[in-house]
């Protein structure tokens, strides 16, 4: 029997792939393998009316030979969103169109999003305005899928930069069906048929005047999302639950129900499920808000960053 040199041989190299879980710390060590069928099915773009460059691993990827404005042919149209649908989130660079146009393209893909706590311009209300300077610092910095509080939430949401900071100002996306591949079997069992509530006010409570609150609520009423929700277009199942809206889990006691919400969310977390996008002026971005969660980092202060976004009506998860 032979022993390996441990100058040239990594010795962890001879354990079999798996995670390590330090239960202390609430950290895992260890590669996450899981994402190999996904990558390999993402590493060859086949596209006639575009070109797709994959960025990341189970998600990110550049979309190059096209302007989104005047009458993209619809060919070109249903190329991007099997872009969209098989990357997750794509972005273009170079674009530079006015809001009247980022509308009109986002349209292309559904109706759009009338938000009622971020407000558009009279011209377009479908349009929210994301202004951060001296004056208004971020504050999106944290993982979420948007309005889940919605009983429909967003499909996706098509995000345009005006004015970026020389450094800083990235967004960061999630995959949450990677996240959900990378559960145990007992944790999947587990998570089958639960319900969690979804609920403006924990993000957006501040944002209403109390002589307006039982207003809002009727409009607004809390819903109840399945925690683990199957992609309409692909029929993936994704971890659907967030730190901005997800409130508690249906009929599960308050601790309970807590310990298990705060492990799932951070899921999201986890690197090797993540892709950043950096920006540039003038860069559009798509993302399917079904399946990834993002987070805009506020990283710039006192900087300026201008973006526009429209979301596109998604559908009730289930």
């Amino acid at each position: 029997m032979t022993t390996a040199d441990p100058k040239t041989k990594d010795p962890i190299a001879r354990i079999a792939p798996r995670r390590v879980h330090i239960e202390k710390f609430g950290v895992e060590l260890g590669p996450v393998v899981h994402v190999a069928d996904e990558r390999a099915r993402l590493s060859s773009p086949q596209y006639e009316h575009v070109t797709v460059t994959p960025k990341g691993v189970t998600l990110g990827a550049e979309i190059s030979g096209v302007r989104l404005s005047g009458d993209l042919p619809d060919e070109v149209i249903a190329e991007i969103r099997r872009a969209w649908l098989d990357y997750k989130v794509v972005y273009v660079r170079d674009q530079d169109i006015s809001s009247t146009e980022h509308v009109e393209f986002a349209r292309r893909f559904g109706k759009l999003e009338v938000h009622p706590f971020l407000l558009g311009s009279e011209e377009h209300p479908e349009l929210v305005r994301f202004e951060k300077g001296v004056e208004a610092s971020g504050f999106e910095n944290g993982w979420h899928h948007d309005v889940t509080w919605r009983k429909t939430p967003s499909m996706g949401a098509i995000l345009r930069s005006i004015q970026v900071p020389a450094t800083g100002g990235d967004t960061a996306f999630s995959d949450m069906a990677a996240a959900y591949d990378g559960l145990d079997d007992e944790m999947k069992e587990r998570l089958d048929g639960l319900q969690a509530a979804h609920d403006y006010t924990l993000a957006f409570g501040s944002f209403v005047d109390d002589s307006k609150k039982a207003e809002m609520r009727e409009q607004y009423p809390v819903v109840h999302h399945p925690i683990v929700r199957t992609h309409p277009e692909t029929g993936r199942k994704l971890l659907f639950v967030n730190a901005y809206f997800t409130s508690h889990v249906v009929d599960m006691d308050e601790n309970e129900g807590n310990q298990l919400l705060r492990y799932l969310i951070s899921r999201a977390s986890i690197m090797e499920y993540q892709y950043r996008v950096s920006w540039e002026p003038n860069q559009v971005t798509l993302w399917d808000n079904r399946i990834v969660q993002h987070y805009a980092l506020s990283d710039y202060y006192p900087d300026v960053r201008i973006m526009e976004r429209a979301s596109i009506v998604g559908d009730r998860p289930v």
